[in-house]
């Protein structure tokens, strides 16, 4: 791996954030219809310094603010949704060291992080009853070291990871995160992801058989939901990121396809498509669309940094709500603009050689990750009643 940069605080963070993605940006759709799976871009990635943003300052990170890291995540995912996935479980599993992790597995990770290694996810299954009915299995040995046994799905990351943080119940049932370096015994990565979108996540299986795992390499996750948290907010916040990202590529494309390559409608009598007054009307719609997701996103981002400087049940509580709702915005956001680009655009924008349903699918692919009609309904509760939210990872 090339020298790392460590990146010294907000501002420097975006200017790096901006740059790659404009880069980026320039062969996504090819990476897309090829499979190209982005490894330069990665190194690239670790190399910028951006993984480790948001290690505390007291580690020698930047420890960037939420809305930094949202912003870091909208830039990238407006340049490629694919790329922009991959690291979003490594900052999951970096802020779990922030919480759960003792100053020794501190140390030893951030430094980690800080040399440009990544964090992936071996966290979802497939065939059980829900989400969070989690088989994998950590046995402990007389040593007090661990053994790991079960079959992980959806593992955005895992391939391109130089640790892979998994998620699996002890021996009292309790949830709990083993570091697994990648190349550890027993432990296989299948690059098997299909999905019509996020074609390059390498979102694919984790087998573990009889993995070992030393006593240091593993946290007591079920503790972060104990008392109030962030974690399902700051994961939520990067997921709502993504999309407001896609929203804001497809609205782009469709503004360069109709300034440049979409005739008019013949009864309009007009001399180019942009002066349609009916496409002028719908291209306001989704631009409001657009900025309210974003400014949501802020908001929900302002929430979370306000939480974390003063942690609280309610502070907590209206962090996740405040997430949630820029989740659900960002989320029909993304489809409804990525679907309205060949609306906009016609026939012609449906070519397959151009590329632009990547946007449409990476949406519709993304913003299946967790339903946001329970969302909604959190969020109802909430004003409604005044229920807090569910400590849990997905809120």
């Amino acid at each position: 791996m090339s020298a790392v940069h460590v990146i010294a605080d907000d501002a420097e963070a975006l200017a790096v954030a901006a740059e790659l993605a404009a880069d980026f940006r320039k062969e996504a759709a090819e990476r897309d219809v090829r499979r190209r799976l982005p490894h330069a871009e990665l190194e690239r990635l670790s190399a910028s310094g951006l993984p480790a943003v948001s290690v505390p300052a007291e580690f020698g990170g930047a420890d960037v603010g939420a809305g930094t890291l949202a912003e870091i995540f909208r830039l990238l995912a407006a340049a490629d949704a694919s790329l922009a996935q991959i690291p979003q479980s490594h900052f999951v599993y970096v802020n779990v060291l922030r919480r759960q992790g003792t100053h020794a597995q501190q140390e030893f990770f951030f430094g980690e992080v800080l040399r440009g290694r990544r964090f992936g996810n071996a966290q979802s299954e497939a065939g059980t009853k829900h989400v969070q009915d989690i088989r994998t299995r950590l046995a402990r040995g007389p040593d007090g070291s661990y053994v790991l046994d079960g079959l992980k799905h959806y593992s955005t990351g895992a391939l391109f990871a130089h640790w892979i943080p998994v998620l699996a119940r002890a021996d009292d049932d309790t949830l709990h995160v083993a570091y697994v370096p990648h190349d550890a015994p027993g432990l296989t990565v299948v690059d098997d992801w299909d999905g019509m979108g996020q074609r390059t996540t390498a979102s694919g299986t984790v087998r573990l058989e009889g993995v070992p795992v030393p006593a240091d390499r593993v946290v007591p996750h079920h503790l972060t939901f104990q008392g109030p948290q962030l974690h399902g907010a700051i994961a939520q916040l990067l997921h709502a990121a993504i999309d407001a990202g896609i929203a804001s590529a497809a609205l782009a494309e469709a503004v360069e396809f109709v300034r440049t390559k979409s005739r008019p409608w013949f009864e309009s009598g007009l001399e180019t498509a942009a002066e349609d007054p009916l496409l002028i009307q719908r291209f306001g719609e989704l631009a409001i669309r657009v900025r309210a997701a974003e400014a949501l996103l802020r908001e929900a981002a302002r929430a979370v940094d306000a939480a974390r400087d003063d942690l609280t049940d309610d502070s907590a509580a209206e962090a996740s709500i405040a997430v949630a709702t820029a989740k659900v915005s960002a989320a029909e956001t993304a489809v409804e603009v990525a679907s309205a680009l060949f609306e906009v655009a016609g026939t012609r924008s449906a070519l397959d050689s151009l590329g632009l349903h990547r946007h449409w699918r990476d949406a519709r692919t993304h913003t299946l990750h967790d339903p946001v009609r329970w969302k909604v309904q959190h969020i109802g509760r909430y004003v409604l009643n005044g229920t807090r939210p569910p400590r849990h990872g997905l809120l």
